[in-house]
């Protein structure tokens, strides 16, 4: 969640994204899984239980919180859940991005390079955003370069 809000103060304003509210709904999107869990397609958990679940749990986290603040944050991951503002579906793309980077320090870090393959896969042509759709285009070129680092060893 870090990660993506600092990666949400760097789009150029040239897109006329809202940048405090991508910040904002970086923070909030994943506040439920703290509750939840990390529920995965492995879990065997239907999508609509999912979304119950997390629901309840931001319900009752919002509880904790002043009226304002509370139905802020509740408001906020409901837009993201929606993905019908831009805003939320570039979060949406910060948090594959993110996934797929956190896969290519796991190759470097643990001499793994390659063997992530199956994150880079599930994000295949799911980036919307011209400034994330470059990074992904960067990124795959270090692992590209980092691959064949370990096939010349």
């Amino acid at each position: 969640m870090y990660r993506m809000a600092v990666m949400s103060m760097l789009f150029e304003n040239k897109y006329g994204l809202d940048r405090t509210k991508c910040i904002k709904l970086s923070l909030v999107h994943d506040m439920a899984e703290a509750l939840v869990g990390d529920l995965t397609p492995h879990d065997n958990v239907p999508k609509k239980e999912k979304h119950l679940r997390e629901t309840q749990a931001m319900k009752l986290m919002c509880s904790l919180l002043s009226k304002e603040l509370g139905n802020e944050m509740y408001t906020l991951w409901e837009e993201y859940e929606a993905q019908e503002t831009p805003e939320a579906r570039v979060v949406k793309d910060l948090d594959r991005f993110d996934m797929v980077m956190q896969a290519y320090e796991y190759e470097r870090l643990e001499d793994r390079a390659g063997e992530f393959q199956e994150f880079y896969q599930s994000t295949n042509g799911t980036f919307r955003h011209p400034e994330v759709k470059d990074w992904v285009v960067e990124l795959n070129r270090m692992r590209a370069t980092l691959i064949k680092q370990k096939i010349g060893h």
